[in-house]
C-alpha cells in the first residue's frame, strides 16, 4: 500500500508534466462539436466554420456592439462548413470571454493597404470557462507581446491636413481600430499653427501614454516642441510616445516606424507599437531653441520642399520634382561650414549599423546620459539637456574648424531613414545611436551625374554613388554666405535664414515603432555592401 507524504496534501492534484500532447491542448480552446481555435507559432488558427457577413445577432446587440468595435458591420464564424483560417497575432486587437461566448476582434485587409475590424464569436460551454479564461489571457498576450495594452491615446487632428481629409479618415479609418483595441481616447482638433505646442506643453505624462499627431510631418515636430517647454521636459519627452497617423502630404515619420502611410494600417501599428527611444537634435539659432525629429536641410533639398508649396497638389512627387529642376540648373549654396564627425567614412558608416543590429540592447540603455543622472533621478529631472557645445552664438566648440564650402549643392543631415515613399536619402539611420546621418553633395556635379543621383534615391543606391558624401555626426554649426534670403528647413518646418548650430541628445524622445530598434526601411547593411 502506497504511504502519503506527510508534506504532500491529499487533496491538490500532483503536478502534471508538460509534454507536447498537454501543451497542445492548453493552446486549443475547444468551440462547439466541430471548431476549434488553436494559438499556432504566430497566428491563431481557426478550424471549423466560415466567416459569413450578415445580421445574426439581434439589432439591439449589434448597435452596442459596433459603438464599441467600428463601424463597420460585425463578422461573425458560422459553422455551417469545415475550413481553416490563420489570423495573425499582430492582427488581433481584443479578445474577451463573457459567460456565453468568446469574442474576438482583429485587423482584417480588405484591400491592399487597409484594414477593418473585424470579429468572430463562439458560444462556450460552463465546463471549459475556467480554460478558456486562461486561453483568452494567453492570446492577449502572443497579440502584444512586448507592446502596451490599452494605451491612452491624446489624439491631436490637423483638420487641414490631407488636402482637409484628415478628420474623415481619422473617423473612418483609424477610431475604430483604437476603439475594438479597448485604447483610452482623448481628441482634439488644432485650430492654429502652433497649436500642438500649446497643447503638448500642459499635457500631463502621467494622464497619456502617446500623444499621436493624425497629420503629416508638422505636427510631430509642434508635439516634440511643446513636450520640450515643460518644467519637466526629459520627463514627459520619456514617458509620453509621440506618434504619427498619416493625413498629411509629407508623413516620414509613420513610414519610417510604421512602414506604411496607410491611416489604418498605421492605426494598427500604433496599437501593437513598441516603446522606443528617439534621438533629438537641439537647434540654436538667435536666442532661439528648437527640437528637431526628423531632419534639417540647407540647399537644394530645402528649396525644393519649402518652395514649391504652392504645387502641394503634385503630392509627394513635388519634392522630385523640386529637386530634379534644382540640379539640372547647378544651384550651389555657399556657407561657412563646422562639422563634429563620429563616423567618417561610408566603409566605417556601414560597420556601425552592422554593429548596432548585433547589439540590440534594452531600450533604457539607448537613452543618454542626461548630465549623468541615473535613470531614477532622471524621471524626476527639470528641462532640457544642458547644450555640450552651447550655441550659435557663442565661440566655435573645441576641436571645431569652420571651413568655406563655396560650392554646397545640399547639406542634409537627417535622423530617419525614408523622407518620402521610395526616397531613403538615409540608410544608416539608427532611432537612438546618438548620432544624425550627414549627406552633403556638391552643387556643380555634371547634369548627367545629377540625374543619376535622382534615380538612385529610389532604388536605394544614392549612398554608393562617389560624389555624395555621407557621415555620422554629432553636432555642426552651418552660416549661409552671399545670399540675403533663402530656405532653411528643420523638419520640413521653414526658418530664418541666418547661422544656425545643431547637437544630438542620444535618446530624449520617445516613439512607438514596429521593431523596436530599426526603421522600416531600406538600409546599409545589404549582403555585399562594402563603400569606401
Amino acid at each position: 500500500m502506497d504511504t502519503i507524504s506527510p508534506d504532500r496534501d491529499p487533496f491538490i492534484d500532483p503536478i502534471i508534466p508538460e509534454t507536447p500532447q498537454r501543451s497542445q491542448e492548453m493552446s486549443t480552446l475547444i468551440v462547439g462539436r466541430t471548431a476549434s481555435l488553436t494559438l499556432a507559432t504566430d497566428s491563431l488558427v481557426v478550424l471549423g466554420g466560415y466567416f459569413s457577413p450578415g445580421p445574426v445577432m439581434s439589432t439591439d446587440t449589434l448597435l452596442a456592439r459596433r459603438s464599441v468595435w467600428a463601424e463597420e458591420p460585425v463578422e461573425l464564424l458560422w459553422l455551417h462548413s469545415r475550413n481553416t483560417q490563420a489570423i495573425p497575432f499582430y492582427n488581433i486587437l481584443w479578445a474577451e470571454l463573457s459567460d456565453f461566448e468568446v469574442i474576438i476582434q482583429y485587423a482584417k485587409p480588405t484591400a491592399r493597404n487597409v484594414v477593418r475590424v473585424s470579429s468572430i464569436n463562439y458560444a462556450i460551454e460552463k465546463p471549459t470557462h475556467p480554460h478558456a479564461i486562461s486561453w483568452v489571457e494567453n492570446l492577449l498576450d502572443r497579440a502584444y507581446g512586448e507592446s502596451q495594452r490599452k494605451k491612452r491615446i491624446k489624439v491631436l487632428i490637423n483638420p487641414f491636413g490631407g488636402k482637409g481629409k484628415a478628420q474623415k479618415w481619422y473617423l473612418g479609418d483609424i477610431e475604430p481600430i483604437f476603439a475594438a483595441a479597448r485604447c483610452k481616447l482623448d481628441v482634439e482638433r488644432t485650430q492654429y499653427r502652433g497649436h500642438a505646442v500649446e497643447i503638448a506643453e500642459q499635457l500631463d505624462p502621467d494622464v497619456f501614454d502617446v500623444v499621436a499627431a493624425c497629420s503629416g510631418d508638422g505636427l510631430p515636430h509642434e508635439i516634440f516642441n511643446g513636450l520640450g517647454k515643460k518644467s519637466d521636459a526629459r520627463r514627459a519627452l520619456e514617458k509620453v510616445a509621440v506618434v504619427q497617423l498619416p493625413c498629411g502630404t509629407g508623413n516620414a515619420m509613420s513610414l519610417n516606424l510604421n512602414g506604411t502611410d496607410s491611416p489604418s494600417l498605421a492605426a494598427l501599428c500604433i496599437v501593437k507599437g513598441i516603446r522606443t527611444p528617439l534621438d533629438l537634435t537641439s537647434i540654436t539659432q538667435g536666442n532661439r531653441r528648437t527640437l528637431s525629429f526628423l531632419s534639417q536641410s540647407i540647399g537644394i533639398v530645402a528649396e525644393s520642399d519649402l518652395a514649391t508649396e504652392h504645387l502641394r497638389w503634385l503630392g509627394s512627387q513635388r519634392f522630385t520634382y523640386g529637386i530634379l529642376v534644382r540640379l539640372l540648373r547647378k544651384t550651389v549654396y555657399p556657407c561657412d561650414l563646422a562639422i563634429k564627425v563620429e563616423v567618417g567614412t561610408k566603409s566605417e558608416v556601414i560597420e556601425h549599423y552592422r554593429r548596432a543590429l548585433k547589439s540590440q540592447s534594452l531600450p533604457e540603455q539607448h537613452r543618454g546620459s542626461l548630465d549623468s543622472q541615473d535613470s531614477g533621478d532622471r524621471l524626476h529631472a527639470t528641462g532640457l539637456p544642458s547644450l555640450r557645445f552651447q550655441t550659435v552664438n557663442d565661440k566655435l566648440p573645441d576641436g571645431w574648424t569652420l571651413f568655406p564650402y563655396d560650392k554646397l549643392g545640399n547639406f542634409y543631415s537627417g535622423n530617419m531613414a525614408l523622407v518620402a515613399p521610395d526616397t531613403t536619402f538615409f540608410p544608416a539611420t539608427l532611432p537612438n545611436d546618438g548620432c544624425m546621418d550627414l549627406v552633403t553633395l556638391d552643387g556643380d556635379i555634371s547634369r548627367i551625374a545629377a540625374i543619376r543621383s535622382m534615380l538612385a534615391v529610389e532604388s536605394n543606391k544614392f549612398f554608393d554613388m562617389p560624389h555624395v558624401k555621407y557621415q555620422k555626426i554629432s553636432g555642426y554649426r552651418i552660416i549661409p554666405r552671399n545670399q540675403k534670403d533663402g530656405y532653411i528647413s528643420i523638419d520640413g518646418e521653414r526658418m530664418p535664414f541666418e547661422p544656425f548650430q545643431a547637437e544630438v541628445h542620444r535618446g530624449l524622445g520617445t516613439v512607438l515603432s514596429r521593431s523596436g530598434h530599426v526603421y522600416e526601411a531600406p538600409n546599409v547593411a545589404a549582403k555585399g555592401r562594402e563603400s569606401a
